[in-house]
């Protein structure tokens, strides 16, 4: 299980970072921070797809194509309690966040971590139970040693995009939105493909067609459709025969 923040002493390295912010103050959330179970939950739309029916403690999971994704897997955990950052995304959009269901009083961000994105993000596996990151171009070596220290620390580290050696891959396709009714109104909703890959031990293949958002801004399942039987046609005796 993760050590807090405070007792690893990752806050005072966290405050000395340039061009730290967080939603709630750093120290308080670490203070508070505490373990989920060495599965973090999901929503309900997303557990059939991941192994073990949630985010392992531990692992590295790449999220590809879809900023919206990589939210939604935040979204379950942080609102029973979880603390989940997010570095080096100086364009996230915190109001898509929190419409996506993430609490927003629990996720720190480091924005622009520069030459420290190493420092930042280790520092924040230290102590928090979900660390997603854009990892810079040309760090495969920086990424193997931050899986480790997921492994070690007990986090769930996410990228934005590929990561080499994850063990859980997600890739988002869109396929198209829904709405306006009438041709008046807004958009509604996106449908979206996902599909899931992984190491073979681990991961089976898995596709999910799901709403990203849908109509109340959080992820949904695609609502199946119901079947429809038609029955075979009833001969009908002529009248007068026999």
């Amino acid at each position: 299980m993760p050590e807090s923040v405070t007792g690893t002493g990752a806050v005072a390295r966290l405050a000395a970072l340039p061009g730290v912010r967080t939603a709630s103050a750093v120290a308080d959330a670490a203070e508070q921070a505490r373990a989920a179970g060495q599965v973090l939950p999901v929503s309900p739309a997303l557990t059939e797809l991941l192994p073990h029916g949630g985010l392992r403690r531990g692992t590295t999971v790449a999220v590809r194509d879809s900023t919206s994704l990589l939210l939604a897997l935040l979204a379950e955990a942080t609102a029973r309690g979880s603390w989940a950052a997010v570095v080096g995304a100086p364009r996230l959009g915190l109001v898509a966040a929190g419409e996506l269901g993430v609490e927003l009083g629990r996720l720190a961000l480091v924005p622009h971590p520069g030459a420290e994105f190493a420092a930042a993000t280790a520092a924040l596996l230290d102590g928090f139970d979900l660390v997603a990151v854009r990892l810079p171009p040309g760090s495969e070596a920086l990424a193997r040693r931050l899986s480790a220290r997921a492994r070690h620390r007990g986090a769930v580290l996410l990228s934005f995009g590929p990561w080499p050696g994850a063990e859980v891959e997600l890739r988002c396709r869109p396929v198209r939105w829904s709405g306006p009714a009438d041709g008046h109104g807004h958009l509604e909703a996106r449908e979206v493909v996902v599909e899931v890959t992984g190491r073979a031990a681990l991961v089976r293949p898995v596709r999910s067609t799901l709403l990203l958002p849908g109509p109340e801004g959080t992820v949904r399942t695609v609502p199946a459709v119901p079947s429809v039987t038609v029955a075979p046609p009833v001969a009908v005796a002529e009248a007068g025969a026999g």
